[in-house]
């Protein structure tokens, strides 16, 4: 069961990107918890060249980092708003993609991380999303 903690941010991500949608360009709102118990939110950047664009929980990481520095995320989630033709018109919670949980686990690797799970999203400790990450040690790399 979610926090109310968990559940502001949820709140967070769905009203910024009830703000920011437009269809095919900005989908997904992100929101994050510094460990220091600010919350930043941000929408992915979408590019006419796919490899350009940047995720909402980049974007939100980013006002964190160029506001108060790195002090770690406490938790991070993000939701998906539907297009305009499709059925169910509910914003829900979405997994992170494998980039973003590389950059939450660089960031913070004790970052918790609101998944879906059903009808019920759930928290996960960051490194169960991302098991066996690469990380750079002394005489590697």
């Amino acid at each position: 069961m979610l926090s109310d903690r968990d559940q502001e941010l949820i709140t967070a991500a769905t009203e910024a990107i009830k703000r920011r949608y437009r269809n095919d360009w900005q989908e997904v709102g992100a929101a994050l918890r510094t460990r220091d118990g600010r919350v930043y939110a941000g929408v992915n950047l979408d590019a006419y060249l796919g490899r350009m664009a940047v995720c909402a929980e980049a974007v939100a990481l980013g006002q964190a980092v160029t506001e108060i520095g790195e002090t770690g995320i406490e938790t991070i989630v993000a939701v998906r708003h539907p297009k305009p033709d499709e059925p169910d018109q509910t914003i829900a919670v979405v997994s992170p993609c494998g980039s973003c949980r590389e950059i939450i686990c660089d960031y913070d690797p004790n970052a918790r991380v609101i998944v879906p799970n059903g009808d019920d999203p759930v928290v996960a400790p960051i490194t169960e999303l991302l098991p066996n990450k690469y990380i750079r040690g002394p005489g590697r790399w």
